[in-house]
């Protein structure tokens, strides 16, 4: 009995190593799989938060678009009424200076000067700017040449000689030119 009991140890002790390294194995294995796993979730999280972080770019730039396009859509809709209020103060500035001429009373110059006052006070309070043209260097992107005429002095060549119509800015943008006679 000694000798199969020494046979049967033996089988068992090589049964016992077959299943440990079959055991180191599977962990071996396992392992394997579950770092596999793990470099998967790792690769998906990665990508999640560069689509999330993408996706908030995106968000804040649309954000910031339609903020500046609200400012702009509220900007052209005061360009356009503040246009249409340009050619009442060309007429209130042509009273003004029919009234200083005439022998007319100083309560209808007072009043067409303070009805002008208060327009360009109230226009300019919204961003409305005059163009200052008279003596100045002719600049195309501020005046607009309606006439040309020739000037004796050297250094009134090139300026503007005559403002014909007052040219206006809107908050830095130019929304009528200022029309001159410039000095040839």
């Amino acid at each position: 009995m000694s000798r199969k009991s020494k046979k049967d140890q033996e089988q068992i002790k090589e049964q016992d190593v077959e299943m440990e390294k079959s055991l180191e194995q599977e962990e071996v294995d396992q392992t394997a799989e579950l770092e596999k796993k793990i470099a998967e979730l790792e690769e998906k999280v990665a990508k999640d938060k560069d689509d999330y972080i993408r996706l908030m770019a995106e968000f804040e730039n649309f954000r910031r678009r339609t903020s500046q396009e609200k400012l702009e859509l509220v900007s052209m809709a005061s360009v356009d009424t503040i246009k249409g209020l340009l050619p009442v103060l060309d007429d209130c500035e042509r009273a003004l200076a029919v009234l200083k001429d005439s022998n007319d009373s100083e309560a209808a110059k007072e009043g067409t000067e303070l009805i002008y006052h208060k327009l360009i006070a109230y226009l300019q309070s919204k961003g409305l700017a005059v163009i200052e043209a008279k003596d100045q260097v002719f600049d195309t992107d501020l005046h607009e040449a309606v006439a040309q005429f020739p000037v004796p002095e050297e250094d009134k060549k090139g300026k503007v000689f005559d403002v014909v119509q007052t040219g206006y800015t809107l908050n830095g943008k130019v929304i009528r030119f200022a029309k001159v006679v410039v000095g040839i």
